[in-house]
């Protein structure tokens, strides 16, 4: 399970959510193996006054919280993947894009009615 919070400025960004969800998915497709039909993403967009950061206008972050269980290099590789390819394919420099990994355990989430311990994915978390 992986859900994305993106956040970035409105006068920037929203023209362009589908562009950021489709790269940042690839990258999770591509490095994780989530299905392509599992696309969890949250916009939220903030006024310029609402995100300080000594950074370019087109500064975002991206926050993916996800059960945990992926090692160390499935998370670095992830991490590669939005610099390799989500930052070039957003016109953004490395230092305007910062990627969180959230992690917390399935049993901490409840998801369709029961426990995320209790859930049956179609893909592995422990990659």
């Amino acid at each position: 399970m992986a859900q994305v919070k993106v956040y970035g400025r409105r006068d920037v960004w929203s023209t362009r959510r589908r562009e950021v969800s489709d790269a940042v998915h690839a990258a999770l497709v591509g490095a994780w193996g989530l299905p392509e039909d599992k696309r969890f993403h949250r916009f939220l967009l903030l006024d310029p006054e609402d995100l300080v950061a000594p950074r370019s206008d087109a500064y975002l972050v991206v926050e993916i919280v996800c059960f945990s269980g992926r090692s160390l290099t499935a998370r670095r590789a992830l991490v590669a993947a939005f610099f390799a390819d989500v930052a070039p394919a957003l016109g953004l420099d490395a230092d305007d894009l910062e990627v969180v990994i959230v992690e917390s355990p399935p049993e901490n989430w409840g998801i369709r009615g029961r426990g995320g311990d209790e859930l049956a994915l179609p893909y592995r978390v422990d990659v």
